[in-house]
């Protein structure tokens, strides 16, 4: 493959939250319907979980809730195009959700052959039947939620395939959040990132080039339908 394509699950691959998702018509008890933000979110989520599962919630209930999220507009027919050009794209998706809940979707979509390696929080079913969840790993980025930093994934996936003696041309990442922009920002001028328009992601690298012209490196393609991340590559294969 000459190129990597990375992608991010929610509000990116498909068009929701999947964690808003499995909230959609339950009423959570006063402690849980605050979400922290930052570092606690992870810990939060497998509250909630656990919530979900001692109301009754089990697992036939959690996939049909994960497979029945849309894809993000335009998405199926960019994986169509990726699909007729498999030998070129390697692509791996990197995501703050869960692999329970990915691993559903991407297999109810026709999808999870297209990707060459989920990293997710990991999650499975205990003796219960409740939903359970972990963190991915620990860091030391300040940016970063401690149970993920995408950088640091994305980086440690570059490493091992050079080690493998695959080195690609060029880095595509393709994301909607703050956690999206930590690893975008490693990426070099031959990169580009593409970032889900008006969404975080998307502000922060504008408040970047902004204040520090020429500090983000990649080249920038906001995105609201995956027909124009599709129109970008087949314009540069065609070149």
């Amino acid at each position: 493959p000459r190129f990597l394509l990375v992608f991010d699950f929610d509000e990116t691959l498909v068009d929701e939250n999947s964690d808003d998702s499995v909230l959609r018509g339950r009423t959570l008890p006063e402690q849980l319907r605050q979400s922290p933000r930052g570092g606690a979110y992870n810990e939060h989520m497998r509250r909630v979980l656990a919530f979900l599962g001692e109301q009754g919630v089990r697992a036939a209930d959690f996939r049909a809730i994960y497979e029945a999220i849309p894809l993000s507009p335009g998405m199926a027919e960019l994986f169509q195009f990726l699909s007729k050009h498999r030998e070129l794209f390697e692509v791996i998706l990197v995501s703050d959700a869960n692999t329970f809940g990915i691993e559903a979707k991407l297999r109810s979509a026709g999808l999870r052959s297209a990707f060459r390696k989920v990293f997710s929080n990991p999650a499975g079913f205990d003796r219960r039947g409740f939903l359970t969840l972990g963190p991915y790993h620990s860091h030391k980025c300040l940016r970063c939620p401690p149970n993920m930093c995408k950088r640091k994934i994305l980086s440690e996936y570059l490493a091992e395939r050079a080690r493998e003696e695959v080195e690609f041309q060029r880095v595509f990442y393709v994301g909607d959040g703050a956690n999206d922009f930590c690893p975008a920002g490693t990426l070099r001028a031959a990169d580009v990132a593409f970032p889900r328009k008006g969404y975080p992601m998307h502000r922060l690298i504008q408040e970047v080039q902004e204040k520090q012209p020429g500090a983000f490196a990649a080249a920038v393609v906001p995105w609201e339908s995956g027909v124009e991340v599709e129109r970008y590559l087949r314009e540069l294969l065609r070149t």
